[in-house]
């Protein structure tokens, strides 16, 4: 559904304008409504909000007794923000959530099929370096015979 990576800027009001390619999907899938969440790489994710609420349902189904499932928790659905792209396109991005992935003007929207990954600029850069070292180690068992 969602692929490629953009280049794009927040206003002065932290909001982001989504790239006129999504635009539609979005409209006629979600009727423009998104969740906003961290991740645990310091980007935020954003899903369309039909995709997102399976997810936040098997979230909230995990023990609360599990130190690592109520950490998932409090990050994933803790900071779980529903958002609602305006007529021009935008989606209005929290202080809370600008603060968490230190989103400042220049930001990478990279398109992960279901969802979107939102990332400062800077930070995608050192983590596309990061991507290229972990390249050249040994493949998971998973990605054996995988070609392109």
């Amino acid at each position: 559904m969602f692929q490629g990576a953009a280049q794009l800027n927040l206003d002065g009001k932290g909001r982001l304008a989504i790239p006129a390619r999504y635009r539609d999907v979005l409209l006629s899938a979600c009727a423009g409504n998104l969740v906003l969440t961290a991740d645990a790489d310091g980007c935020l994710l954003v899903y369309p909000e039909p995709e997102w609420l399976p997810i936040r349902d098997k979230l909230n189904k995990l023990s609360s007794f599990n130190p690592r499932s109520r950490a998932l928790q409090r990050l994933l659905v803790g900071h779980a923000e529903n958002v609602v792209m305006d007529g021009a396109g935008r989606v209005l991005i929290s202080p809370v959530l600008r603060s968490y992935a230190a989103l400042d003007k220049s930001v990478m929207l990279i398109g992960q099929g279901n969802k979107f990954e939102l990332w400062d600029e800077a930070k995608w850069q050192a983590q596309q370096q990061a991507s290229l070292l972990l390249m050249n180690s040994e493949l998971p068992p998973e990605l054996e015979g995988f070609s392109l």
